[in-house]
């Protein structure tokens, strides 16, 4: 471990951590706050994934749309307009609008093989963007003197390694530079996930072979065909099995290489003061 005592960690005079866990547990809330105190740098994994490692293929699929309409089409073809996206550490629209949903085209849906593909290029994304964490942190201490550093990743760290293996090469490449720190949430934020999740379904990634017994489970239950799935109701369906096969993944990650923290410890901080003697109690003395 990158702090072996408590000791060790409060006397450091470069505190280096990555927070991981499902989204909607206060990841980026966290990051945010060390942020805005002035001695923290912020890495945001998904703002990696969309903008350097996905951020071409977010851009063509904008104007894939555009070339339908003819105005934007012509202009398109002259050179006279610009596509891009706008992701932003708290606006990750564009990204989840590429990842899609499978399911009825006339409902916004993807071909499954399509949406498979795109999930594909998550995962390869998701996986370069950890390992990039090495070079932000000497980047962000090199050009703008932060000694302090704070990864903040996507919930879906857990499906692009192997939890239940130590010497996993990601994971130990991670440790070797940042403390993971699990922000563990309670069954009550369970039911809160999965009920925000219902009023507004996002698409989001999950390992191949999950997401693959999911669409087969979800087919064999209703009945239904690729192209006549409810894209929503589908990934609805998907998500609530996602908490119960994630959590013991972050648990292993936690056991392995890490700490973790409740979300209502993490809701209670007010500083990086709180956050480092939080981080203290759960470290040997």
């Amino acid at each position: 471990m990158l702090y072996p005592t408590a000791t060790d960690w409060l006397n450091a005079p470069r505190k280096h951590v990555m927070l991981f866990g499902m989204s909607g547990l206060g990841k980026t809330h966290l990051a945010n706050l060390l942020r805005e105190g002035g001695d923290w740098f912020h890495y945001s994994i998904d703002y990696r994934i969309g903008t350097r490692y996905m951020g071409e293929f977010i851009a063509d699929n904008f104007k894939r749309e555009a070339m339908k309409v003819p105005l934007l089409r012509e202009l398109l073809l002259s050179d006279s307009v610009y596509i891009s996206s706008n992701i932003t550490f708290d606006n990750l629209a564009p990204l989840s609008t590429y990842l899609g949903k499978p399911g009825n085209p006339d409902k916004g849906g993807l071909p499954f093989a399509e949406y498979m593909l795109r999930q594909d290029q998550h995962r390869s994304a998701e996986i370069a963007a950890l390992a990039d964490t090495p070079h932000f942190i000497a980047r962000a201490e090199a050009l703008y003197g932060y000694s302090n550093f704070i990864c903040d990743t996507g919930g879906s760290i857990c499906e692009v390694i192997d939890p239940d293996n130590p010497d996993d090469p990601l994971m130990c490449q991670l440790a070797r530079h940042v403390l993971p720190i699990w922000i563990k949430g309670s069954e009550a934020h369970t039911a809160e996930l999965i009920r925000r999740f219902d009023r507004a379904p996002k698409p989001m990634y999950y390992q191949p072979q999950f997401l693959q017994m999911a669409w087969a489970d979800y087919q064999r239950e209703t009945g239904l065909a690729e192209n006549a799935i409810d894209p929503d109701a589908f990934v609805r369906w998907t998500y609530a099995r996602a908490l119960a096969h994630r959590a013991p993944r972050y648990a292993a990650m936690a056991r392995n290489w890490g700490v973790s923290v409740t979300a209502e410890e993490v809701a209670n901080l007010r500083g990086a003061e709180d956050f480092a003697a939080l981080i203290a109690t759960r470290l040997p003395k």
